[in-house]
């Protein structure tokens, strides 16, 4: 937490506060890299730039530490647990914004792809929410022979599998994005015996609400309905991980303008929307704020002693490019700042 010089939480001036987020954690990833930096422990792995972000908002810290030349507070939520933990929803279960009440939260992650450097941001969805469904079939086992003898469930798993698509192509309004993806079909130990059960794993990403409720609610109709026409008894679980992370209008207005004051208009992209997930989609929800991605290049200011493969997140042969360390931190000085002078034309809380 940084107080400027002027007055910070309940200071004499405007009493304004911004919270900028960075996530820490690894990935269980090993690292196909071999330069001085890569992870010295098997099965864990910076592989989507985590360490990177914290890097950049440390950065942004020391200098508004050091300075203090803004009126207002800065809160730097150095996150765990992003990556299918949900830290975000964490900490805000543990008080996170009831301490420190930021009027907007903002979090950025690098993007491999992107022209490093450059920035991208937008209003509305950005990032899918994450879901993952379990349906387990049971049947009766019996030889591969005298199938007759048996309930198998393997041709009902194979009919599920077809029939989710149809949520997508025939049930969901086209205009409104998402996917089912069904990851993994586990059954039978031999090839001469029917098996007794089988088991359908996956996720399902949306942007919007009402798009979920209508796939987990044609999902579960189509896995009871199959179900019972093959004879089967049937396990449905929907589970709902992160939501959509939406941003709103004038925080990813305001970052934008920061973006081309920093590094002009040719350098600043409208954020193409992702069907990733994210968990700043929790803080998202209870505070304004906006989610944004700085460029990560294409893999070209990697060390020698990289993989072979391509740079890109949650891969073994990922590397942050360290050279966006000091534009990231200039970014969030420049944010605070601006934010905490200009606000963002509503009215502060009472008692803020």
């Amino acid at each position: 937490v940084i107080q400027g010089r002027d007055g910070g939480r309940g200071g004499k001036k405007n009493g304004r506060m911004i919270g900028l987020r960075a996530d820490f954690d690894a990935l269980p990833v090993t690292e196909f890299n071999t330069f001085a930096h890569a992870s010295q422990h098997p099965g864990k792995m910076h592989a989507c730039g985590h360490d990177g972000h914290t890097a950049m908002l440390l950065a942004a810290a020391q200098y508004l530490a050091r300075t203090r030349d803004f009126d207002g507070t800065v809160v730097c939520i150095f996150q765990p647990a992003e990556e299918g933990g949900g830290g975000a929803r964490e900490m805000i279960k543990d008080g996170l914004f009831a301490r420190f009440p930021v009027q907007a939260v903002f979090g950025m992650h690098n993007w491999p792809g992107m022209a490093a450097g450059h920035f991208a941001v937008k209003a509305g969805p950005v990032m899918a929410s994450s879901n993952e469904f379990r349906i387990r079939l049971t049947g009766k086992g019996a030889h591969a022979a005298m199938p007759h003898l048996g309930l198998d469930p393997v041709p009902a798993a194979c009919q599920m599998v077809q029939a989710f698509q149809t949520i997508v192509t025939r049930n969901r309004d086209p205009q409104d994005p998402a996917v089912i993806s069904v990851t993994m079909i586990h059954t039978g130990e031999a090839t001469n015996v029917i098996p007794e059960a089988a088991e359908i794993q996956g996720t399902a990403r949306t942007f919007t609400t009402a798009t979920l409720d209508l796939i987990e609610t044609r999902m579960r109709d189509i896995a009871t309905h199959t179900a019972a026409a093959f004879g089967l008894g049937c396990e449905f679980t929907f589970k709902r991980n992160y939501p959509p992370t939406i941003n709103h209008a004038a925080e990813a207005a305001f970052a934008r303008q920061v973006m081309v004051d920093l590094v002009g208009a040719d350098a600043v992209h409208e954020f193409v929307p992702s069907m990733g997930a994210e968990d700043f989609s929790f803080m998202l929800q209870d505070k304004p704020g906006a989610y944004l991605i700085i460029g990560n290049g294409d893999g070209d200011h990697r060390a020698p002693g990289h993989g072979l493969g391509p740079c890109t997140l949650h891969n073994p042969n990922y590397d942050f490019n360290d050279d966006l360390i000091p534009l990231g931190g200039s970014f969030w000085v420049r944010l605070a700042q601006a934010w905490l002078k200009q606000g963002d034309g509503r009215a502060l809380p009472e008692g803020a």
